[in-house]
């Protein structure tokens, strides 16, 4: 069997690179630049790197390398591929090269699954599995693992003849500052031989004897682990569904129980929901409009500590009940201490934070009152943003909630805009919460003049990261034009 295919066509309308003329030429082992992997998507050529050396005399010196990444990427022993988001071929080492015995200009620009298709046999699912991996990880932003892989491969100058080739691959995504997916390393190891080793021995009798004559004993100790990584693959397969589900019936169950994103009545309002990418997140968050008496509206958003199906449930009890408090009150305070005090009967609202305001629009005031929850934002029509966190108290069931709880009052100018929302916008898990919280005011102050529907989105946009890989909380956004 030879070493001659790897799994990775239609020209990639997103990748214009133009491979040399000898990117068929014998592959290079000198330290010497080889131009049959220099192209204009390779990695960046060098970077001059500092370095502080101790001496053992409590001293230390400054050192510097130019390092030469590309070089450094070639010289990798691993067959390594780089991909795009996309999944078009951006370049890829000697090891890579080699083992798949095809040329770079064969490579390169190319979708990869025009390169290595699957094979035409029923059973065949490499592709369909090496697919998952990479979507799953321009969903994620993280690291995905497939062990062991049966990836079948076209050989060279034969179409239609496919060899069985097995796999242990890893697919490591290159993220930008936003976090998004800039780049994926596509890194193979060939294990082929092993595997046909360890089966040829299995079907020999005196299998053990035959399996330490065909392997050596650390190449079948190899075999043996790659056949059980295979199978806790499949049950981590299985996890991955079955938390997918419970995912999708948590986000069903969390937009039934939420009003509405439309708000036919509320042309002057926005809303917005973005449940979190990760499970383990998700569906804690809330929102309301309600309008009251006297042409008053009555506005909230809130935040359960727990995540999926119980914090859905939770979530659902708490804003039923906080619409019902604000309803027989008509005050923020009176609603989040009755909120409170109702919180300690419900498992799982510990911790729970909101913020209840009360919109006048005859008076032009905005009353509120926060528990434990990030402060509201009031963009006057001059373009200063307004931080409202004067009352501020714990969140709900965290202290002594037979103490009346703190509101307070401000007016506003026709043409301003009260914008709530939960901590999912404006936290990271790398940053202080002021980062944020300074983004979002510099994201309403620019945008402050756009009606409610395009300034939701203006916000979202600026604030939230990127589609391919989500939100790490759920968010919640409420946009009121005044």
């Amino acid at each position: 069997m030879s070493d001659s295919d790897a799994p990775g066509g239609r020209e990639s309308p997103g990748i214009r690179t133009e491979p040399d003329a000898d990117a068929d030429a014998e592959v290079q082992t000198d330290a010497d630049p080889d131009p049959e992997f220099t192209h204009p998507r390779s990695p960046s050529s060098s970077l001059k790197s500092e370095a502080k050396v101790e001496t053992g005399t409590g001293t230390s010196t400054s050192t510097s390398t130019d390092i030469d990444f590309a070089k450094v990427f070639q010289a990798l022993p691993s067959p390594v591929m780089l991909l795009a988001p996309d999944l078009t071929i951006i370049s890829a080492n000697r090891a890579y090269v080699q083992i798949s015995g095809r040329g770079l200009d064969e490579l390169v620009g190319r979708f990869i699954f025009d390169v290595f298709p699957d094979s035409p046999t029923e059973e065949a699912s490499g592709a369909r599995t090496l697919r998952t991996s990479l979507e799953r990880l321009l969903a994620t932003g993280e690291r995905d693992t497939m062990a062991l892989q049966k990836y079948d491969v076209e050989v060279p100058d034969r179409p239609g003849v496919f060899e069985e080739r097995y796999w242990s691959t890893v697919n490591i995504p290159v993220l930008d500052a936003d976090g998004r997916v800039s780049l994926i390393a596509h890194r193979v190891e060939e294990v082929t031989a092993l595997v046909r080793a360890r089966e040829a021995a299995a079907r020999t009798p005196g299998a053990q004897h035959a399996s330490l004559t065909t392997l050596s004993h650390e190449d079948a100790m190899t075999a043996d682990l790659l056949t059980r990584s295979q199978e806790l693959q499949e049950l981590n397969e299985e996890l991955r569904k079955a938390h997918a589900r419970t995912h999708e019936v948590a986000v069903t169950l969390q937009r039934a129980m939420l009003p509405g994103t439309a708000l036919p009545r509320h042309d002057f309002a926005a809303v917005r929901y973005q449940p979190a990418a990760s499970f383990l997140n998700v569906c804690g968050d809330w929102y309301d409009l309600i309008d009251l008496d006297g042409g008053r509206l009555a506005a909230a958003v809130g935040d359960v500590v727990g995540h999926g199906l119980e914090a859905a449930g939770v979530m659902g009890q708490l804003r039923s009940a906080l619409s019902a408090a604000i309803r027989a009150t008509g005050r923020p305070a009176d609603a989040l201490t009755t909120l409170a005090q109702h919180a300690h009967t419900v498992e799982g609202a510990l911790a729970t934070t909101a913020v209840q305001a009360v919109i006048d629009r005859a008076a032009h005031t905005v009353t509120y009152s926060c528990a434990g929850h990030p402060p509201p934002l009031l963009a006057h029509p001059d373009g200063t943003v307004e931080l409202l966190d004067t009352a501020t108290d714990p969140p709900l069931a965290a202290s002594d909630d037979t103490i009346p709880r703190t509101q307070a009052t401000v007016s506003y100018t026709p043409g301003a805009t009260l914008v709530l929302y939960t901590d999912g916008l404006i936290e990271r898990r790398t940053e202080d919460i002021d980062q944020g919280l300074h983004r979002l005011t510099a994201s309403l102050k620019h945008h402050h003049t756009l009606p409610p529907e395009p300034l939701a989105d203006a916000i979202l946009t600026d604030l939230v990261p990127a589609p391919r890989r989500g939100p790490d909380d759920d968010t919640a956004l409420v946009v009121i034009r005044l």
